[in-house]
């Protein structure tokens, strides 16, 4: 048995789980960058889960679109969290007009298995999604589509 490459997705949509902290770290990559509005989050605490509809960028299509010489992509997914028991934020605001820019998604664990996700966004705002057991869907629910900057986020080292 071989581990997987980004080649073997081909054009399907992602579905992933996370249920440590190894698994957290590949769902933070693909999610870098992802850009949503505050509105686009739910928490149901009746439910014991909190999501966000967000806008991913294809990270696993890059290298084939820099190949073929063609657009980058996007495309929008569900990053969904169960088992959750509280969440809080800052610097964020729940306004249709404001974007948000997901950086990166770490585990603060505690040693009997709780913890919290932390989201870190740009521009200093963060969520934290405390959670029983770390347990973290992400799952694309659209075609892919052309990313309207037509460009690869990039960062400055």
């Amino acid at each position: 048995m071989t581990d997987a490459s980004f080649a073997d997705g081909g054009e399907k949509p992602l579905r992933l789980v996370a249920r440590d902290s190894e698994d957290l770290k590949v769902i933070s990559s693909l999610l870098q960058d992802a850009v949503f509005p505050g509105e686009e989050m739910l928490w149901k605490a009746s439910d014991r889960r909190f999501a966000i509809l967000l806008n991913r960028f294809r990270w696993e299509d890059k290298p084939a679109a820099e190949r073929r010489g063609r657009d980058f992509e996007r495309v929008q997914a569900v990053l969904a969290f169960e088992d959750v028991t509280g969440v809080a934020s800052q610097g964020v605001v729940k306004d249709p007009d404001i974007v948000l820019s997901l950086l990166t998604i770490e585990f603060e664990a505690e040693e009997d298995g709780t913890g919290a996700v932390i989201l870190t966004l740009a521009g200093d705002g963060a969520i934290r999604v405390e959670v029983e057991a770390l347990e973290v869907l992400l799952r694309d629910v659209t075609r892919p589509y052309r990313a309207p900057s037509r460009k690869a986020p990039e960062h400055d080292v």
